[in-house]
């Protein structure tokens, strides 16, 4: 790297271990879930104030954002540094410490490791900023489990004037002292539906009088898997799921309506609008065909994160320097049809999205995200905190 200050990063941040650890421990005792972030918001602004950084707080209701100004000379670029914040309505299982002390609510997907490593980074680089030309703005967020919090902060105005943004996922799928990135999408795009399988109810016993939403609803169901199997090339990447069905009050009785609930992944944005039509035009036309009508509502859950080619070169670059580069990978195992919000802030400006593995079998860390056993490896954290702190020096280098 071009910076003889980035030799000693692996030592300061060894130095910095045992309280990232700690605030990562304290934040999973005090899980606060989507817009409840007001402790976490707290700890966040007040470690921002204490590094010097302009701090705004209230941005969608509990997001933080900092700024640190880099002194290496007039001008330069912005960088976005993201980390969202919030937990999940899940009552912890773990027998550990730190274990939540909130029944019902945990930190079960790594975003209080998200918090801490974001910390350290801004730590970290206040102490550099003499190696910065521009800024790096610290964006914390609210609410990604409920795909709330990004929008929000955007339309705020957080990302006018940001050149670039970056983040990362500490994922329990990949192994510890891994590091995942690739250029592309790597998140996919989420779409919950529901439809509204309509007919005539009546007696079980006499269906010949009645149209079955029910008989409808199970030829719908089918026949939409089809529409990966049979209409997805086995190069494009989707799953659709039907995960709930809700019919009926008795078993004699043919109800008048069937709702069915599901969701629709994807990752190219052309594909998702030509599944979303055919899938309206197939449940309607097969309702028909049984006499009965259906309403198709998608809710745009999320869109895909995509990275862009040039901040996924400069993380890359990054996370080779602190991983190795036989650590690094890029292939399609980083990918995941898991959405997160980010994918608005990279919707905004360029940027790049990347996992560090968290999973560790000696220790227990196996359990997936949103589970209640979810754990993650901390010997993640310095590994994420020095792919960031890289990634930035390296963008904002004079």
């Amino acid at each position: 790297m071009a910076f003889a200050e980035q030799d000693t990063l692996k030592s300061e941040i060894d130095e910095m271990v045992p309280d990232i650890v700690a605030l990562r421990r304290d934040l999973h005792q005090h899980p606060e879930l989507a817009f409840e972030e007001v402790r976490t918001a707290e700890i966040v602004a007040g470690r921002l104030r204490a590094l010097g950084l302009e701090v705004q707080t209230g941005i969608a209701q509990t997001g933080v954002v900092g700024l640190l100004r880099g002194t290496a000379g007039e001008g330069g670029r912005t960088l976005a540094i993201r980390a969202d914040m919030d937990a999940l309505p899940i009552h912890e299982l773990n027998e550990v410490d730190y274990r939540s002390t909130v029944d019902g609510k945990m930190h079960a997907c790594g975003h209080d490791g998200h918090v801490s490593i974001a910390l350290a980074v801004a730590t970290l680089l206040s102490r550099h900023r003499d190696q910065l030309k521009g800024a790096v703005k610290f964006v914390f967020q609210p609410a990604e489990e409920v795909i709330g919090g990004a929008a929000p902060m955007v339309q705020a105005g957080v990302m006018q004037g940001v050149d670039g943004v970056i983040g990362l996922h500490l994922f329990s799928g990949h192994p510890v002292g891994r590091v995942g990135v690739r250029s592309g999408p790597i998140f996919a795009a989420a779409d919950r539906l529901e439809l509204h399988i309509k007919g005539k109810g009546g007696h079980a016993a006499m269906p010949e009088g009645a149209i079955d939403p029910v008989v409808t609803a199970a030829q719908i169901i089918l026949a939409l898997q089809t529409l990966i199997s049979r209409e997805t090339s086995p190069f494009e990447r989707a799953v659709l799921t039907i995960a709930s069905v809700h019919a009926g009050s008795a078993f004699n009785i043919i109800p008048e309506e069937v709702v069915l609930q599901g969701t629709l992944r994807t990752f190219d944005e052309g594909y998702r609008q030509r599944i979303i039509a055919r899938l309206r035009e197939m449940a309607q036309s097969i309702a028909a065909a049984h006499r009965a009508t259906c309403e198709v509502e998608v809710a745009d859950g999320c869109l895909a994160c995509v990275n862009d080619p040039a901040m996924t070169e400069v993380v890359l670059r990054a996370a080779e320097a602190a991983a190795g580069p036989e650590r690094v990978d890029s292939d399609e195992r980083v990918m995941t049809t898991g959405s997160d919000d980010m994918a608005y802030f990279l919707h905004a400006v360029p940027g790049c999205y990347f996992i560090v593995g968290a999973r560790n079998e000696a220790k227990g860390a196996v359990y997936p995200h949103h589970h209640p056993r979810f754990n993650i490896d901390e010997e993640a954290l310095p590994v994420a905190v020095e792919v960031l702190t890289r990634a930035a020096l390296d963008y904002l280098h004079p």
